[in-house]
């Protein structure tokens, strides 16, 4: 029996920008004149195609819906601005730590195997 296909597989990277400032507007439930604004205020930089249309990723979207919901709880675009700097740096110390921990529990195995003597 064949296997079915995977719909993960058919869908872009979280960060390939595939789409347009309408349909991105629907799925982050603002509008265009909205999500202007946010770039405006430097909240968002979506990507560009050649012709210079503005091309919106996955993570773009979730970064919309995080924007909204900011607004939604009565912080101001400054103070939205602030946060999305404040997570995102978050996000990079998080990755950085797990990857000097696996570092670590790298050279801790690699000391406590047995050393072999050069001859």
């Amino acid at each position: 029996m064949p296997e079915e296909p995977q719909l993960e597989s058919h869908l872009p990277n979280p960060d390939q920008a595939v789409y347009g400032i309408s349909v991105a507007a629907d799925l982050a439930g603002i509008g265009v004149q909205t999500l202007r604004l946010y770039e405006r205020h430097g909240l968002l930089t979506p990507a560009r195609s050649e012709g210079g249309t503005r091309r919106y990723s996955s993570n773009d979207i979730a970064r919309l819906r995080r924007i909204t919901t900011l607004a939604a709880a009565g912080v101001n675009l400054a103070g939205i601005g602030r946060i999305l700097d404040l997570e995102d740096a978050n996000a990079d110390l998080h990755t950085d730590n797990a990857r000097l921990r696996d570092d670590n529990t790298t050279l801790r195995e690699n000391s406590q195997s047995p050393s072999k003597t050069i001859r």
